[in-house]
């Protein structure tokens, strides 16, 4: 039922908006597109990626948001890009299409080669860039994260495919040491629960280190029985953000931990399988009144990595690793 939720607001284009009447973006357009994976829906999920090979600009690029047909905001943020390479992952790992697989590297290959035009020197990345071309200055913690999995996801896929992309690595490599070592290099939004898991969803944290930063925030932002707060200071807490550290937990064997927040969220679930996209806690109210179609994509995504689907497991450890096929030199320490 719940993707039934995501497949009643597709748009005959492929595009999956937040909800009906509403907008689509690349970024929670292709969760929601997983999440079909996930579900076993891949003909609604092959239609997904559809739409983003045919409106992918020429550059690699998509518009930050879209509604029936036409662009809304016409500025172009690199996570959203470079994210297109974990879906196009996520659904050959789910159904072995080769074809797909070829037919889509071109997409997934401009798409990161957009987002790290975007990169500085030191590693992180900017978070956008405008219609003009003029980069947006100040780069994100939480998106960069996701284009560390995200260079991953196609760094396995070019392996896969038997291309070179050795600087797909490098940047890799600059981009986790960022994350890492330079937390001064991103604008501070520590109060977002995503600043503190992300790191690790990501794959730029691992170990002994991914425990302590877990550990460390655990207090601030998951509020038992209900499920993680969006941000530390407020009293609300969201399914996305929850299955997502519930993702977050199983990469790095937290089973029991992640079963019991995915738990906690299912009160939030709806007679349609669609889920509200949180609540105020301690009185359990809905807020906002909307369930949109990412919230059911990721908790597809969480159901599945719990009950031991390999797709997404297999994209954890890809992120958590070096790549072999990436040529890095011994200076790459100083990045």
């Amino acid at each position: 039922m719940t993707a039934k939720a995501i497949t009643s607001v597709q748009a005959d284009d492929g595009s999956i908006p937040w909800e009906a009447n509403r907008h689509a973006d690349p970024w929670n357009h292709t969760e929601a597109a997983m999440g079909l994976g996930a579900a076993g829906e891949f003909e609604a999920a092959r239609r997904a990626f559809d739409w983003l090979q045919a409106t992918q600009a020429a550059d690699g690029s998509w518009a930050t948001s879209y509604r029936d047909g036409h662009v809304l905001d016409s500025a172009s943020d690199a996570n959203f890009c470079a994210y297109v390479a974990v879906g196009v992952h996520h659904h050959f790992l789910a159904t072995g299409d080769r074809d797909f697989l070829q037919d889509l590297w071109p997409v997934v290959d401009s798409a990161l080669e957009f987002a790290l035009r975007l990169q500085l020197p030191t590693g992180e990345i900017c978070w956008a860039r405008d219609a003009s071309g003029l980069t947006f200055p100040g780069a994100l913690l939480t998106a960069s994260a996701c284009i560390h999995m995200s260079l991953s996801s196609g760094l396995a896929l070019a392996v896969e495919l038997g291309q070179e992309r050795p600087n797909w690595g490098l940047a890799r490599h600059r981009l986790g040491n960022a994350i890492r070592r330079r937390p001064q290099a991103f604008l501070r939004k520590d109060r977002y629960s995503m600043d503190w898991y992300y790191p690790v969803l990501g794959g730029a944290v691992t170990g002994a280190m991914a425990q302590a930063r877990l550990e460390s925030g655990w207090s601030s932002f998951v509020v038992d029985g209900f499920g993680v707060r969006c941000v530390s200071d407020r009293p609300w807490v969201t399914t996305a953000e929850t299955c997502e550290l519930v993702l977050t937990l199983r990469s790095i064997g937290l089973e029991r931990e992640a079963a019991n927040l995915f738990g906690w969220v299912q009160g939030l679930r709806t007679p349609s399988g669609a889920y509200w996209t949180g609540c105020t806690y301690p009185d359990g109210q809905t807020w906002p009144e909307e369930m949109p179609t990412w919230t059911a994509g990721v908790v597809l995504l969480a159901s599945a990595a719990l009950d031991g689907d390999s797709a997404m497991s297999k994209i954890m450890r890809s992120a958590a690793r070096e790549h072999s096929e990436a040529t890095l030199s011994a200076d790459l320490d100083e990045a």
